[in-house]
């Protein structure tokens, strides 16, 4: 069975590398390549390919911001691509993740290919996921929130910058975004979005419900402690007591 594979990389000449040295590899079938952040999630999905090489350094969404993004059931296996010196490259070495530096040799390139037989033919699956998920959470804990979020719509796929969103609540296994007068739905639990988010900016006042700071107007009081936060747009929300109580503690830190 082919090796479904797609190249992410925005310079051209990067592409073309890795094209010419899959060529050789009959087991690997290219189903596309893709040169910025947002192109490669429109392709992950549309394609669902099972090997990406995807570089880190790009415009707009950066390799670690796409990654974020992708569902953990449709996560490929990933192969960094980056001109990082060493001694940054330590960070995701550690999770044993593999990665190519600008410029690799041929014998590098095998390794890399050689390890991701290895991910595919199912000897170290849950080992490695487990490591992919811990270098995701460990990027959203140093402050590496994502900027935008794919979602689809009408056939199409659009990237919303994060501070866009005025609020999310939850909808079965989906959550509803909120933009404007529009919503759209994406598969997925609020408790994994709240992590890929800044949580200076997103607050999450309810079980089912995380609301954009920035469009806050104003926090009213209700009996036994819960309350309704109005939004600049006049849209109201409940907030429960005890996010009531951190929302506040969160905005009036002195009281």
């Amino acid at each position: 069975m082919k090796v479904r594979t797609l190249i992410v990389d925005d310079e051209e000449l990067g592409r073309k590398r890795i094209r010419k040295l899959l060529s050789l590899e009959s087991e690997f079938e290219i189903v596309g390549e893709s040169r910025d952040g947002p192109e490669a999630l429109g392709a992950i999905e549309k394609f669902a390919p099972d090997l990406v090489f995807l570089d880190v350094q790009m415009p707009e969404l950066g390799g670690f911001e796409v990654l974020a993004q992708i569902a953990p059931e449709k996560m490929p296996v990933i192969i960094f691509v980056t001109a990082y010196d060493e001694f940054a490259l330590k960070a995701f070495a550690a999770q044993a993740l593999d990665y190519l530096l600008k410029p690799f040799d041929d014998e590098r390139f095998a390794q890399a290919l050689q390890r991701a037989r290895t991910y595919l033919n199912g000897n170290e699956t849950v080992k490695i996921k487990e490591r992919l998920a811990s270098l995701v959470n460990g990027l959203t804990s140093q402050g590496n929130y994502i900027s935008r979020i794919a979602v689809k719509c009408a056939g199409r796929v659009l990237f919303l910058k994060a501070g866009e969103i005025d609020w999310i609540e939850a909808a079965g296994n989906y959550v509803n975004l909120h933009v404007g007068k529009q919503s759209y739905l994406l598969r997925g639990r609020m408790s994994e979005l709240e992590k890929r988010f800044d949580p200076e900016q997103f607050f999450r006042i309810h079980r089912s419900t995380i609301v954009n700071l920035d469009r806050v107007k104003e926090l009213q009081l209700l009996f036994k402690g819960e309350g309704i936060v109005i939004l600049k747009d006049g849209q109201q929300l409940s907030a429960s007591r005890s996010c009531n109580q951190r929302l506040q503690s969160f905005l009036e830190p002195g009281l």
